[in-house]
């Protein structure tokens, strides 16, 4: 498998396809609501909810790169401020993940191969290790995710 297809895999595996570590994100959320999402069991720990946007910033981050722009963010930026917890506001949250999600698979899809070996703009890496990076990046906070929702569900069994 050339090193395209493997990206592209991952990227897709990580979010919604059989991971070999765990559950995919999509797995992971598809039974959190609102009220969970936004609950902080840990004290010095994000919310589901904060780590969900925190991942969607990163996908739009790396898409808006392959597409030729210089992207930095401030902290504000990088973790955004949740919005009101309502479900309404989840699920929108939510669509906002898949969508990121998505393109940036449609985009790995559609780029050649040779493309992945140009450096990123503004970087010095290239558009295969920002990938791979993305990959690892959803990994880690889907790790988070898992323990969070799962202190979550405790804490509310303990009330």
């Amino acid at each position: 498998m050339d090193d395209h297809t493997r990206i592209l895999e991952q990227l897709r595996r990580t979010y919604d396809g059989d991971a070999w570590y765990g559950p995919s994100l999509r797995a992971l959320l598809a039974d959190v609501d609102a009220a969970t999402a936004a609950t902080r069991p840990i004290p010095t720990a994000h919310t589901i909810w904060e780590l969900v946007r925190h991942i969607s910033v990163w996908l739009m981050a790396a898409r808006r790169r392959l597409a030729g722009e210089q992207v930095e963010y401030t902290d504000d930026a990088d973790w955004p401020v949740m919005p009101d917890p309502t479900d309404i506001a989840w699920l929108a949250t939510l669509d906002v993940l898949e969508q990121a999600q998505r393109s940036l698979e449609h985009l790995v899809a559609g780029m050649p191969a040779a493309a992945l070996h140009e450096l990123v703009p503004g970087k010095r890496y290239t558009a295969a290790v920002m990938l791979h990076g993305v990959v690892q990046h959803a990994v880690y906070h889907a790790g988070q995710i898992a323990l969070v929702k799962k202190a979550a569900r405790t804490a509310g069994a303990s009330r």
